[in-house]
């Protein structure tokens, strides 16, 4: 645990000499088969981190680790639904990785190539995406709820060598197919040269052509030997695109130095990591946390990695809780999506089970609101268990505003600036807003983890750094308070205009979900005539809680009290859930194309 006064002295010297902090970090938590020349070369808007520097992430994440006689501690549990278990060692972990990376050069793969995989989260998944960072090969993991056309999609724009799929997925006992989704997406596209299939069935799977192969058929005859390509600090080490549900996706490109210095050395403050540590964190690798805080972070910190195939509420909705008590796990990650869910069912259920071994939590992917903090809190964590609440995004790599354990807790404002992440609130003019005033939130100066280019698309990269004067424009509303702790307030674009207002739908939201009984609830505008723009609320109550127009009156009441008349939403409609991605992502688009009348779209990344 770390106290204020240690916090402010490193980052006082983080922000004060940030290559000096940098090469500090990157000297103790990564080996280098090369030292870099220079710490950082930026030349706006392009930089780069530890240039010169030769390193390999899966020598980081495995060879060293069994080199330093840790091959027999277990890397990875994978769990699903029906309570299947299977461990792997890191050094058996190695040796897989290796067969696959020697399968993978058998197919032709090399340096540079690119690699779809769109699997579950199971063992493979990861064996796959490292076994691409150990020969050069770029990765990109497209979450395995994806449509054909949006996996199409990705494969054309990165030209994808290889394809690697599963033929199915577990999600609520049901198998959800993967393998034709792959083949329907891939169909006709010649520079895609080899499906590779992991057959869960267990017997024989049908190949449509000459062009499918078998994953363990691939990875069963190679040798277990095979040395990691040395790669630049500044080689690409995946590209993650972001979801698509506004617009084309836009292909993140992550550079291997940088990235995994910055993966791991967040992880570890951000967790007060300690070596036997059992750790959970239910993201998957379809999504940036499962690159950064499930893959990289934890194996180049040399954890025991939980990963659950399913959702939280399957088989019943102690699911989760009977695993933390199962597996004795000590830090757990999630997002308040999922904790919204958890709540809901009530705390009878994480009553049943013993959650002691718990020591720090965390939340990951939107704004907490201040009453789900508090039941996180107080029911999962017993009232002991600091709340390590991130803020970051695709684009950043890694956490760079949070809450670390030991530092004062504000319930829904994420905290502090991370080292070395120099940040400002400001106006459209670029001014630095006043204490407890609204504006957008920006990072005057890269950081390692930062997103190296946007794929075949440098312009979007340059946007990032040029949409107000020469920072990075998150495109997220904040607020600093006196203390310099930061609250999120949501998406910049999410903002509505009613009669010369301009309001933005997450202040709307996170009233809404404060108000008793209230368990979820997203806003949206609809046209109208006189004001411009009206608000509408969709909202999730309470199982034991009636949905009336009393109710409605006293909703509509508490909101003109707390924002203003404006800001209240002329329509309520109660209803049991909201469309989400199985990322968590409340789908306002698809409320209100619903809403308008209008083409919903893409359906097939959504939990139900």
């Amino acid at each position: 645990m770390i106290t204020n006064k240690q916090f402010q002295k490193i980052y006082a010297e983080s922000i004060q000499d940030p290559e000096k902090f940098w090469a500090n970090v990157a000297e103790t938590t990564i080996e280098w088969f090369q030292k870099w020349d220079k710490v950082l070369n930026w030349e706006f808007p392009n930089y780069q981190w530890f240039v010169g520097g030769k390193l390999n992430a899966t020598y980081n994440c495995l060879d060293r680790h069994v080199k330093a006689g840790l091959g027999e501690k277990t890397a990875l549990i994978y769990l699903n639904e029906n309570n299947e278990r299977t461990t792997i060692d890191y050094q058996n972990l190695s040796k897989q990785v290796n067969k696959f990376s020697n399968g993978l050069k058998s197919l032709g793969v090399k340096k540079g190539d690119r690699v779809l995989i769109y699997m579950p989260l199971v063992i493979e998944q990861i064996i796959a995406m490292l076994a691409c960072a150990r020969i050069g090969a770029i990765h990109s993991v497209v979450f395995a709820g994806f449509s054909a056309n949006a996996l199409r999609e990705r494969a054309e724009s990165l030209k994808a060598k290889i394809v690697i799929t599963a033929t199915w997925t577990l999600r609520r006992g049901k198998k959800k197919l993967l393998k034709p989704v792959a083949e329907e997406a891939i169909k006709d596209l010649e520079f895609v040269e080899k499906l590779i299939v992991l057959n869960r069935d267990k017997n024989e799977t049908s190949f449509i052509n000459e062009r499918e192969i078998d994953f363990y058929d691939l990875l069963n005859p190679q040798s277990e030997i095979c040395e990691g390509e040395v790669m630049d600090s500044g080689d690409p080490l995946f590209i993650l695109y972001t979801s698509g549900s506004t617009g084309k996706p836009k292909g993140i490109v992550h550079n291997t130095g940088g990235f995994l210095v910055y993966a791991q050395y967040t992880l570890e403050n951000a967790f007060n990591i300690m070596s036997d540590d059992i750790y959970w964190c239910t993201a998957d690798p379809g999504w940036i946390t499962g690159h950064s805080y499930v893959t990289y972070g934890p194996l180049a910190k040399g954890l025991t990695v939980l990963i659950v195939e399913g959702v939280p509420d399957y088989p019943k909705p102690d699911n989760w809780y009977k695993i933390i008590e199962q597996e004795k796990v000590n830090i757990f990650y999630t997002s308040p999506t999922a904790l919204r869910m958890l709540k809901k069912y009530g705390e009878e259920y994480c009553k049943q089970h013993d959650l002691s071994s718990l020591r720090i939590l965390g939340t990951v992917g939107e704004p907490i609101n201040p009453e789900v903090w508090k039941w996180y809190y107080e029911f999962i964590g017993n009232k002991k268990c600091p709340i390590a609440d991130t803020w970051w995004q695709t684009e950043t790599g890694g956490h760079m505003i949070m809450t670390l354990p030991g530092l004062e807790e504000k319930p829904g404002v994420a905290g502090l600036p991370f080292y070395g992440i120099d940040v400002a609130i400001i106006n459209q003019a670029g001014e630095e807003m006043p204490v407890n005033e609204k504006g957008f939130l920006v990072i005057k100066k890269p950081w390692p983890g930062a997103l190296s280019d946007c794929w075949n698309n440098s312009d979007r990269f340059i946007q990032y750094w040029s949409e107000i004067g020469k920072v990075f424009f998150t495109g997220d509303f904040a607020i600093k308070d006196a203390d310099g702790y930061i609250q999120i307030l949501g998406r910049s674009d999410d903002v509505i205009n009613i009669s010369g207002h301009r309001i933005g739908t997450a202040e709307v939201e996170n009233l809404l979900v404060s108000f008793n009984g209230i368990v979820e609830a997203a806003v949206i505008s609809k046209p109208d005539e006189l004001k411009g723009e009206r608000l509408k609320a969709f909202v999730v109550l309470k199982s034991n809680i009636k949905g009336d127009n009393v109710l409605k009156l006293d909703i509509q009441k508490y909101i003109k009290t707390k924002i203003a008349s404006f800001a209240v939403p002329e329509e309520i409609e109660f209803i049991s859930s909201l469309p989400k991605t199985r990322s968590g992502k409340i789908m306002r688009r698809i409320l209100k194309a619903k809403e308008l009348g209008q083409d919903v779209g893409d359906l097939t990344t959504l939990e139900d």
